[in-house]
Formats: structure tokens, sequence, C-alpha cells
């Protein structure tokens, strides 16, 4: 049989609460969102109380020497000897309602596990306003545990319980028994199954990812973040906190919030590998954090210093909110207003690692790098540059610029605009593009770039006046704006024999027209709405012919074949966004030297 790479033991859940506390097991959760319900942390307790078996935890030894402390920290934290690698929904539960700590919930809004007893019959129930009035209940079991408070814990609420019903002495007695044994959960036994500290980085993290623990899927991403806890508590700290405030606006302060990502931690941390190491696998992260050589793998303390100097100066860079927002102004460049027109946030993660990498190292003129990163995220999200095997291409992108001088501005500009230029060929406008706008998928790479094509050349809604760029501004919420009208109305193909829905809602089909437009065409045949439509709104011929080009529609389209229409259309769109692109482009190489 091969070797066991674990052991076995038990804990009490009060040693495992010091534990915690000590710092000897890392529990990262505390930082990061809870997502169990309140409902599950009730269900845990209340089978613990029945002395029904729910579950081990699975630990692994860090291999940390005791009294080790963390790295980059102010306060020199202890490195935690063990991580909890499977069970951490439920360790927090435990942690949280027995110490009263709160949580990090989903919605970043932290707040305490609230959990209420009924020791007449042993009743545990999630506290409510309903519980709160009730006098059967012991409120909050978690005060049970505070130091020295137990015995007047139990006074009062047989106090408060005997105002509302007469309490002979023996059932005193059995209710005073029920909450003793609710305290006496401190006892409860789990078994710990512990990995031993031999095992390397990716044998855990295989087990890992392999593991589903009561319905919360664990994947790479969460490991490396719980391990960065464990050796770096102040980086993972900041990480959430940004990313924290990237979801909600503030109206005091500055904040990374936005309207195109609202990112989480392990994006964040992508762009921190990417732009300290050249690396796009996270666990690499991890190779740093223990001292050791990223390509050969052998250990050192001086080079676990340097390595995580340089993971630390790239996540402050990362995270610096003016280069953020800077960053930021890229994507608008593009044409890109919001995050309902990012189809690939890895376009957008990546892209923001060469902006820094532009910035940082080759100290390129705020400018300048903006035009360029502008073409570069056109183009990595338009041919989904960084969709499945993401991270070798992301290597491969970083690796062309490892000949590159530190503070050659224009060598960065020249080998990504190489890049750009070599990928988007003639074949790719004339054959590419046409083709992958043959789908009716509403976040098509392709039709997000046909939309930030029209945001850049500022052209009208169809038969409209309005700009598509501020009917889309994503900071005002409309109830009726700007729609995705069929202009091969879906009851006229229908019966016309087209019946397919993907067939009827190809993209080449669909227009951009003001809501009031889209309801007065209804359904009517392509030959009778659109004469009546350009006679009603009187646009002069000069702006109509404009619309007309943006709107790539072939002349005379509305008497044509409707799949003959569709294929003519097609070749127009990609022919808006190519114009749209050059746009960029002459801005581009306008862009003097210094500015």
């Amino acid at each position: 049989m091969a070797k066991l790479l674990y052991s076995d033991t038990t804990l009490a859940v009060s040693h495992l609460v010091n534990d915690i506390e000590r710092g000897t097991i890392a529990l990262p959760e505390l930082q990061r969102p809870y997502v169990w319900p309140a409902a599950k942390a009730r269900d845990l307790f209340d089978s613990m109380y029945k002395g029904f078996p729910v579950g081990s935890l699975l630990f692994w030894k860090t291999g940390a020497e005791p009294g080790a402390r963390q790295i980059g920290t102010e306060t020199k934290q202890a490195v935690p000897q063990h991580l909890i690698v499977d069970g951490q929904q439920r360790l927090t539960s435990l942690y949280a309602v027995i110490t009263g700590a709160a949580v990090l919930r989903d919605d970043f809004t932290t707040r305490r596990i609230r959990l209420a007893f009924r020791p007449t019959d042993a009743t545990f129930a999630v506290t409510d306003a309903a519980v709160e009035k009730d006098p059967e209940y012991l409120h909050d079991i978690s005060t049970l545990w505070a130091p020295n408070s137990r015995k007047k814990v139990v006074r009062a609420f047989l106090e408060r319980l005997a105002e509302k019903r007469e309490l002979d002495e023996e059932e005193k007695d059995r209710l005073d028994t029920a909450l003793d044994d609710l305290h006496g959960l401190g006892n409860y036994q789990f078994k710990i199954v512990e990995l031993s500290e031999t095992i390397d980085e990716e044998e855990v993290a295989e087990i890992f990812v392999r593991i589903n623990s009561n319905g919360v899927t664990l994947n790479q991403a969460d490991f490396i973040l719980t391990l960065l806890s464990v050796f770096w508590e102040e980086g993972r700290r900041a990480l959430e906190d940004f990313c924290r405030e990237a979801h909600q606006p503030s109206l005091d302060n500055s904040s990374p919030f936005n309207w195109h990502i609202q990112p989480e931690p392990s994006q964040m941390l992508r762009v921190t590998t990417a732009v300290a190491l050249r690396r796009a696998v996270l666990k690499q992260v991890y190779v740093v954090l223990r001292g050791r050589d990223i390509d050969t793998g052998k250990p050192s303390a001086d080079l676990r210093e340097e390595q995580f100097g340089r993971l630390q100066a790239a996540q402050k860079h990362a995270l610096d909110l003016t280069n953020w927002h800077e960053f930021l102004q890229c994507l608008e460049r593009a044409g890109f207003r919001g995050s309902k027109m990012i189809s690939s946030a890895n376009a957008v993660i990546y892209t923001y690692a060469l902006w820094l990498v532009g910035r940082v190292d080759y100290q390129v003129p705020l400018g300048r790098l903006r035009e360029t990163i502008a073409r570069w995220f056109f183009m990595a999200h338009t041919t989904s540059r960084y969709s499945g095997s993401f991270e070798t291409r992301v290597e491969q992108d970083l690796a062309r610029l490892s000949g590159v001088d530190a503070g050659d501005a224009d060598a960065y500009l020249a080998t990504l605009n190489k890049v750009v230029d070599d990928t988007l060929t003639q074949d790719y406008w004339a054959i590419t593009l046409p083709n992958n706008l043959e789908t009716a998928a509403s976040k098509s790479p392709a039709l997000m770039a046909y939309i930030a094509a029209l945001n850049i050349l500022d052209a009208d809604a169809l038969l409209s006046t309005g700009k598509v760029r501020t009917r889309l501004d994503p900071a005002i919420t409309a109830k009726k704006g700007i729609e995705r009208h069929h202009l091969f109305p879906k009851n006229h193909l229908k019966n016309s024999g087209v019946t397919e829905t993907p067939r009827i809602n190809q993209i080449a089909n669909m227009a951009l027209v003001e809501w009031s437009d889209n309801i007065a065409i209804a359904d009517q045949r392509p030959a009778d709405y659109w004469p009546a439509q350009v006679t009603a709104k009187q646009i002069p011929g000069d702006r109509l012919a404009r619309q007309r080009h943006w709107h790539a529609l072939p002349d005379d389209w509305e008497h044509m074949p409707y799949d003959e229409f569709l294929a003519a259309r097609r070749t127009l769109i990609a022919s808006v966004v190519r114009d749209a692109f050059t746009r960029l482009s002459e801005t581009t190489q306008h862009t003097t030297p210094g500015h």
C-alpha cells in the first residue's frame, strides 16, 4: 500500500477555538465571505447537541516552526502551524457562535451569527424578532461561553422566564441541566485528519479542489488565498478591502468602485502575480511565500525576502487607486462603457497587469499608455485572447517584454502594438470577424466590439439624434432607453417561415434604437416601416447616410431576402468595427513621446 499522507487525531471544540485565537490554526474565513446561511449553523449545533457525528476536519501542517512570524506585517504575527483545508464553514460557525465574533458576509457586510436555544425541548433557532420576544428562548447562546458568565446567563434566563409563567424547582433544574449540556458542547470531540507537512503544495491543492464541503465548491484560487492568509495576512486583508470597496460606490472618498468590473480577491492577486513574477499561474505565489526559487524549486531564506518584496511592491501598485482609475480610462477609451459590455473579466485583469508593467517598469507616459492599452484591450477582448488556456497565453505575452530594457517606453509600446497588428490582420477583418458575428449570443465578444465601435465613432442611435454612448451610460439607470431592435421583426420572420430563435435573433438582425421607435415599428415588414420611419423622423440626408453606415445597413436592405441581408450586414458591421479601431490606431500613432 502507498504511504499514507495523513494521520488522525481528535480535538475538543474548546481546544479548536483556543488554537484559532492563538493563531496556531489559520481560519481565513473570518476575513473572507461566510457563505453558509445561519440555518446551517443552527443545524450544526443541533446535531452536536444530540450527539450526532458532524464530519471530520481536514488540516494541513504548514511546516512553520513554532514562533515563526509572518512576512510583511508590522506586527509580525505568528505563522499558523495548521491550515484548515476542509471544514472551513463548520469551523467558522463554531468559532463565530462560541466567541460572538462577527463574520464577513458575501455582500461584504459584517454581522454576527446569532443562535437561540429553547431548553424546554432542546430546540435551536436562528434569532429573529419573534424569538427575541419569546422568553422560552435563550436569545443568544454565545453569551454562555463568555468568560465567567455561564451562571449569570442561566440565572437571568430563568428570572425572565419566571416573569411569564411559574417555574417549580424541578423544572428549573431541568432547564439548568439543558443549558449546562449546551455549554458542554465545548467538550464535543471533532475527528481531525492531518495532512503531513511533507506533502507539497500541488498535492495539497489537488486534495483541496477535489473536496466539496457541504455544497461549497473549492477551487485553486480559494486554496492560494487561504495560503496567503497563513503567510501574509496583511496582503490578504488589503486584497479583501479593495474588492469589498469596489462593490459599493462611495459618496465621501475615492474608492475602487467602477462600472466595468467588481473584481474578486483572486483576480487582483492574479494582477499582482503577473506584475511581480511575470507569471499567470497562481500557485507561484505559494512558491514565493515558501521562499523557493520559481524555476528550480530550491529553498532560500534570502530569495524568500527578495521575491516577497517584489510581490509586496506589485500589490501596492495594483491596489493604488490612481493606477486603477487611470487604467479604467483605457477601457472607456476603447469604447467599453460598463460591465454589460464585458464578456471576459480575464481581458480586464490581464490588460491591467500589462498597464502596470508599462507604467511602473517602463515609465510610459500616461497619454501614450492609454492609447496603446485601449488598442490592446479592444484586441484581447474581441478575439477572446484570455479564454481557454489563458495562463499560457498571458505568460507568452509577458515573456515578449523580457528583452525590453527597463525604462524603454518606446520598445514596450512597440512590442504591444506589434502583437495587436499581427492579430488583427486583413484576414481577421474580412473573414474571421464576419464569421464570429454569425451568432445570436447576446454577450458575444464580436457584438461587444461592434457596440464599442459605435461608442468610439460617437454614433447616433438608428433614426435618432441621441448618441449610443450617452444612452449606454452605466451611471444612469433609465426605465426606458436604448434597445436592440429586430430589423426583420420576429413575427414577420415567423410568418415567412423563419421560426428558429437563433436565426431570428442573429446579431446581424439587431440594431440599437430608442425604445419608443421599437414600439412604433412593432412587427411590420422592413419594406413598410423603414420608409415610414425615415419620413417621420425627418433626419437630414447626410446624417441619415452616416447612420446607415454606422448601423451597417446595406443598400436597399429592406427589400433583401433575409439570409442575404444577414451575410451582407455582417461584412458591413466588421467594416464599422475596423473603422473604429483604425481611429484608435491613428490616435496612438499621433501621440508624441513624453505626452
